[in-house]
Parts: structure tokens; C-alpha cells; sequence
């Protein structure tokens, strides 16, 4: 056991060192002693238990949350991806070069491929590294918004996965919704374009992401929705996929608008071989969340806050149920 005056010595070099970053020399000096007794001084530090030095690694982390994400939500993979700053652009872009490096494995000779559009969607087709592909194609899996910025043009993501795979790229020149039952039906009656459609549901990957239902959606903003609607969304809508929206359990909401909505239905998604859904961000939690609950996807691709912010919203649902 250490005396007073020694313990006061051993907490005063301990402190320099760990708290201020002086050096060995620079204390030796300071304290009126040798160098070798400072090392001295910080060794008994931490054998007393005055410091304690604990190794964070990123990656030990990041394998723990996908191991609690693959666990706690019964996925079949989970790839989370380290963002430095939790900004929207930042994690679309990380998650995205996460997402390709995926596809990049996963893809094989006779797989069709389809694949939705968005933001994060576009990061994903730009950062697909060139694999040459046999026999496979791939296919846009809902429409589209006419007026949408170029970097989410549905057809640009689905060129750049068909460039990427050396692969023919099937397109879907129709509105991501349409005003009336009657008029998706009656497109649906033209055979090229029931053949793409049958394409993305007989598709054997999927690779989507989910939208958040904010003031910035370019769906919300698409004037494709009725007053009524857009209220009904906007307060009991957790997110969409493929411009279908779902609630908290996943769960469509609405269903006369998912009846007048062009493209895969959320169900077909179940049951892909590989049904992945790349999304982050904090705006995208309760999507994500959702899209997970309605087991659309079984393979997520997301970033690490976003992991955690998915295990602790899953915490407090287990503890608190409805």
C-alpha cells in the first residue's frame, strides 16, 4: 500500500502524462526527479488502478452490432459500414461503396438482378466495381418520377448496374404511381411491360432502399399524391420501399395507393435469394426499422450509428410493447 505522499506523487505524474501529454522528460523535470522514476510512477498507476488503459477497435465494435443486427432481426446478412460523420451525403456515400463491394461478391453467372432507385442507389451504381457477368441481366423495379434529379434517374442507376456487370439493363419508362387502378391495369395489359415487371419479381436479388417520408422527399414532392394521402403518410407512414409505405411494423399503410403503384410488390420481396436493403442515416431509422419488421429485406447494408440507433428503437419496442 502506497503512503500518502507517494499515492499523491503516482496520481500528479499520472495525471501530466495521460491528461496533459507532457513527456517522461518534461515531468522528471517538473516533479524534481530522475525520468526512470517516473516510468516508475505511471507503472505503479496501473498497478494501483489509479489508470486504466482500455484499446477501443472500431472493428470489434462493428462486429458486434452486425452480429445483434443478424441475431435480433433474423437476417441472413448484415454488413455495416463505418461513416465518419453522421451527415446524410457522407453515409450514402460509405453505405453505397459498402453495397457495391457486396454486390461485387455475391453476383454470379445467370442472376437477374433488379434494382430500385434514390439517392443512396445511385452512390451504390457508382461505386459497382466491373464484373463480367453471363447470361444475366438487370432490371428497374419500380417507376419512376418524371421530374426527379438526374443522379436519381431510375434509368441512369439501372445503366450503370448493367455497365458495371456487363449485362442488359431492362427499363421502366412509368410513373412510380398513376391516378387510377384502372389506368396502372391497363398498362399492365401491354406485353413489354408486363415483361419487365415479371422480370423483377422473378428476380433472384433485389437491391432497394427505403425512403423516409420528410419536407426533401422527391416521391413526397412528385404531386403523385392527394391531400388526404400525403396527411395519411406523413403521420402513419414509417417509409417506402419501391414507393410503397409501411408503417412501423411494417405493415402497408394505404392500400388503395399501393393498389395504384407501379412496380414489385413489398411481398415479392420476401422471397429473394438475396433481398437487400442499403440504407442509413438518422432520418432513415424508423424506415428502416419498419422495412425490417415486414421482413422485406434479408440482407442489410447500413452504417454503424444507424446500427445502433436500430438495436436500441428494437430495445425499447421489447420493453415497452403496444
Amino acid at each position: 500500500m502506497l503512503d500518502n505522499d507517494k499515492m499523491k506523487k503516482v496520481v500528479e505524474a499520472a495525471k501530466l502524462y495521460y491528461q496533459l501529454d507532457h513527456s517522461q522528460s518534461q515531468i522528471a523535470d517538473m516533479l524534481g526527479v530522475s525520468r526512470p522514476t517516473v516510468s516508475r510512477l505511471l507503472q505503479q498507476a496501473k498497478t494501483e488502478g489509479i489508470v486504466r488503459i482500455e484499446i477501443k477497435d472500431p472493428s470489434e465494435d462493428i462486429e458486434m452490432l452486425q452480429q445483434s443486427l443478424l441475431e435480433r432481426f433474423r437476417l441472413r446478412q448484415v454488413v455495416v459500414a463505418y461513416t465518419p460523420a453522421y451527415e446524410d451525403e457522407v453515409v450514402k456515400r460509405y453505405i453505397g461503396q459498402a453495397a457495391a463491394a457486396y454486390l461485387a461478391e455475391i453476383v454470379r453467372d445467370g442472376d437477374t438482378i433488379g434494382a430500385s432507385w434514390g439517392s443512396t442507389m445511385y452512390q451504390v451504381a457508382l461505386h459497382l466495381r466491373t464484373k463480367t457477368l453471363k447470361n444475366s441481366l438487370v432490371v428497374q423495379l419500380n417507376g419512376g418520377v418524371s421530374d426527379a434529379d438526374v443522379r436519381i434517374s431510375p434509368s441512369e442507376i439501372v445503366h450503370l448496374f448493367g455497365r458495371a456487370f456487363q449485362v442488359t439493363p431492362y427499363f421502366m419508362y412509368l410513373p412510380a404511381i398513376v391516378d387510377h387502378i384502372l389506368v396502372k391495369k391497363s398498362m399492365l395489359t401491354d406485353r413489354h411491360i408486363r415483361h419487365v415487371m415479371d422480370m423483377g419479381k422473378q428476380a433472384n436479388i433485389a437491391v432497394f432502399t427505403a425512403g423516409a417520408p420528410t419536407p426533401d422527399s422527391v416521391l413526397l414532392g412528385s404531386n403523385y399524391f392527394r391531400k388526404d394521402e400525403l396527411e395519411r403518410i406523413r403521420s402513419g407512414a414509417a417509409g417506402d420501399i419501391c414507393s410503397r409505405y409501411f408503417d412501423d411494423n411494417g405493415e402497408v399503410c394505404l392500400p388503395e395507393l399501393d393498389e395504384r403503384t407501379v412496380g414489385i410488390e413489398l411481398a415479392d420481396l420476401r422471397d429473394k435469394e438475396h433481398s437487400v436493403l442499403v440504407a442509413g442515416g438518422a432520418s432513415k431509422v424508423n424506415a428502416i426499422y419498419g422495412a425490417l419488421r415486414g421482413r422485406y429485406g434479408n440482407t442489410l447494408i447500413t452504417d454503424q450509428i444507424t446500427a445502433r440507433a436500430l438495436l436500441y428503437k428494437l430495445d425499447q419496442q421489447e420493453s415497452n410493447p403496444a
